[in-house]
């Protein structure tokens, strides 16, 4: 079988910065298991699988799986995806994706880049003894968590956020979290910075994270008491992204390149 492959570095403006992802479509859907392996062999932190839609709902039924499982919710790959979509049909305005657990997403122009609508995810407070350990940043301000999976980790200091050496091994032990380190940003930085842990799905740092940011946009509103905001993800790659609230919907903008077109031949 020959499945298209597309790797597309997402919130970047350039190449090699951003978060990677592998975009391939399907004519339908592959076994699960078929899925992750292709997945593993791809070893990028997500790889998204198209299957066309009914047009109604959406043009696409989107899937993302890491190396080490499926995903509830991917951001980045569906930036991406949304890029080859409407790289390959310039009459097109917008996409809309349907998905298993996170309803339907939308990406659309916007400018010289992408608008991204996810679901937001606002957390409530919670204590997470084992993951403040792990991370080792002394006292938080406060832990927050999400019940789809997102642990939310405030601390006082962007510097600390930039210098976070965490224990990968004790935080896959503490659940299959993703989790977000954050603070606001410094003089000269992002309004907030962030950097993002998930060892439970075989990633131990993920570069730029799109559903992190449906988790500190309507954090990070309240705190500063405005609808919008511009965060930097503080990984070896980097990445901003510009985000807002929209009701109930969580709005990222972005740009994407892509690296990498070709054939994924399937034994």
């Amino acid at each position: 079988m020959r499945i298209p492959f597309t790797q597309v570095d997402a919130f970047a403006d350039t190449a090699f910065g951003g978060n990677p992802a592998a975009v391939m479509t399907l004519s339908a859907w592959l076994d699960d298991a078929v899925l992750l392996r292709i997945a593993q062999e791809n070893n990028l932190s997500e790889t998204a699988f198209l299957v066309p839609g009914d047009g109604q709902a959406a043009e696409f039924e989107l899937r993302w799986f890491t190396p080490g499982d499926e995903v509830e919710m991917c951001g980045h790959a569906t930036l991406a995806s949304g890029h080859v979509v409407l790289s390959s049909d310039t009459t097109l305005e917008r996409v809309r994706f349907a998905t298993r657990r996170a309803g339907v997403l939308e990406v659309a122009r916007d400018g010289l880049g992408y608008s991204l609508s996810l679901p937001e995810r606002t957390p409530v407070p919670q204590a997470l003894p084992e993951m403040v350990t792990a991370l080792g940043i002394g006292e938080p301000v406060e832990t927050l968590l999400h019940p789809a999976g997102y642990a939310l980790i405030v601390t006082d200091d962007a510097a600390k956020v930039r210098g976070c050496t965490p224990d990968f091994a004790a935080l896959a032990r503490a659940g299959r979290y993703v989790v977000i380190l954050t603070a606001r940003g410094g003089v000269g930085e992002a309004d907030v910075v962030s950097r993002v842990f998930v060892p439970a799905f075989a990633i131990d740092e993920d570069p730029v994270t799109g559903a992190a940011h449906a988790v500190l946009t309507p954090y990070w509103t309240a705190k500063l008491g405005r609808a919008s905001f511009v965060a930097e993800q503080a990984s070896a790659r980097g990445g901003r992204l510009t985000c807002r609230m929209d009701g109930e919907r969580v709005i990222l903008g972005g740009a994407c390149v892509t690296v990498i077109e070709g054939v994924f031949l399937l034994p």
